[in-house]
């Protein structure tokens, strides 16, 4: 194994553009919700940051990336507890560190677990959460990566693509959402009383920090500072526009008046559908998949309002069905040209349907699995510890009640005077 210098600095910084995405993330979803609860939606963005950086170090990566323990179901304990960490992964010819791959998938699992933070916003306790997300962390994220991510996992042998996450990021956080959203049930009020998010500006720096990021999470997928980074990134920004322009343009449509919120989670949605694709796919079509993201996120999420599911702020509308979405058009433009080393490829590269017939398999698979056992996880903590806050702590604000602490302090605000 070389290892390279250059290719080390780059993986290593993409993990912590990653990282960095969370608390991004953090801002995004605070905005949107009340300013009763937007340190309970920051806090637990930072407390599932600790949680699975821990799981995912002491079992997570090794079910994830571990040799396989049979059919490509499941790593091995090889890797539990960082042991063996220096250890080749079984299926990469990588020029980093093992440690540093490890590092890098690490922060993919944290911004995963805090996407559900999203779908939970303003009925959750602090500490249930922290229990479902570990749970889940083992239970669905790592399965899923190995099946995906890694080379002797079952979907993976059979040709599925998937970049930097579409199923294992994307459609596995949108279905796990809609079980989530399920099982604690909607917000007191919802939808008969409207939730308007409390600071725009919150959630376009949120977004802005998540567009940034969003750069580590596809180019550093490259695991290596190579013209395949190069155009993964330069995919990566057209998309994201596209997906802005598409969703600001439905509401123009739609209602005669582009919002600020619209303009963020376009940008998001753009990010999301371009994920699956980003390093297998020209600057073009990375454009027409931004677009496409932009439109189907932006009728996606009216969705909830007609099935009644409470996904709060929106995990299933736009990384659920962006990420099928961008899941999907690989298996319409993925292309040798942009990635020589691809073993199928798609419609416009003259590959056939087998492709797209791969990844439909894989969507199938992944929201099965995400739906059902995200139910079970859920169910299995809201009937222990609990998962749900009384209806009093709900009506009161989760800041106050259970961190005992308030983001804005309008006691002290007092009436000027003019000419003082």
């Amino acid at each position: 194994m070389h290892i390279d210098s250059g290719d080390t600095a780059w993986v290593l910084g993409s993990a912590a553009l990653v990282l960095f995405m969370t608390p991004g993330l953090a801002l995004f979803y605070g905005g949107m919700v009340r300013s009763k609860n937007v340190l309970a939606m920051m806090v637990a963005n930072f407390a599932t940051i600790a949680a699975v950086s821990i799981i995912w170090a002491l079992l997570a990566y090794s079910i994830a990336f571990g040799p396989d323990a049979g059919h490509g179901l499941l790593g091995g304990l090889h890797f539990g507890g960082l042991a063996n960490a220096n250890d080749p992964v079984p299926g990469y010819d990588l020029s980093v560190p093992p440690l540093a791959f490890a590092a890098f998938q690490m922060m993919f699992a944290v911004i995963t677990a805090a996407l559900l933070t999203g779908t939970a916003a303003e009925r959750t306790k602090f500490g249930g959460f922290l229990a479902f997300a570990v749970l889940w962390t083992v239970v669905v994220y790592a399965p899923i990566a190995h099946w995906v991510f890694s080379p002797s996992g079952w979907l993976a042998q059979r040709g599925v693509l998937d970049y930097a996450g579409g199923n294992v990021v994307e459609i596995n956080s949108g279905a796990s959402a809609l079980a989530l959203a399920f099982v604690i049930g909607r917000r007191h009020g919802w939808p008969r009383e409207a939730v308007a998010p409390h600071s725009l500006p919150l959630t376009v720096m949120g977004a802005g920090i998540l567009w940034f990021g969003w750069f580590g999470f596809n180019a550093g997928s490259a695991l290596a500072s190579d013209g395949l980074a190069s155009q993964a990134l330069i995919g990566t920004q057209l998309a994201a526009c596209g997906g802005l322009l598409a969703w600001c343009g439905v509401e123009k449509f739609r209602t005669g008046q582009p919002t600020t919120l619209g303009a963020a989670s376009g940008a998001v949605a753009g990010l999301v559908a371009i994920t699956p694709a980003a390093g297998y796919v020209n600057s073009m079509a990375a454009i027409f998949i931004g677009l496409v993201g932009g439109v189907v996120g932006a009728y996606a999420v009216t969705v909830k309002f007609k099935a009644g599911y409470d996904d709060s702020l929106d995990v299933v509308g736009v990384h659920g069905a962006c990420g099928l979405a961008g899941t999907l058009l690989v298996g319409v433009f993925a292309s040798r040209t942009v990635n020589p080393g691809l073993r199928f490829t798609g419609l416009v590269d003259g590959g056939g349907a087998h492709l797209l017939g791969v990844q439909s398999l894989a969507i199938v698979c992944s929201i099965g699995w995400a739906f059902g056992m995200t139910w079970i996880v859920a169910t299995v903590v809201q009937r222990t510890i609990g998962l749900r806050v009384s209806e009093d702590v709900e009506y009161e604000g989760l800041d106050t009640a259970l961190h005992a602490e308030s983001a804005y302090d309008f006691g002290n605000v007092r009436a000027g005077r003019l000419g003082g």
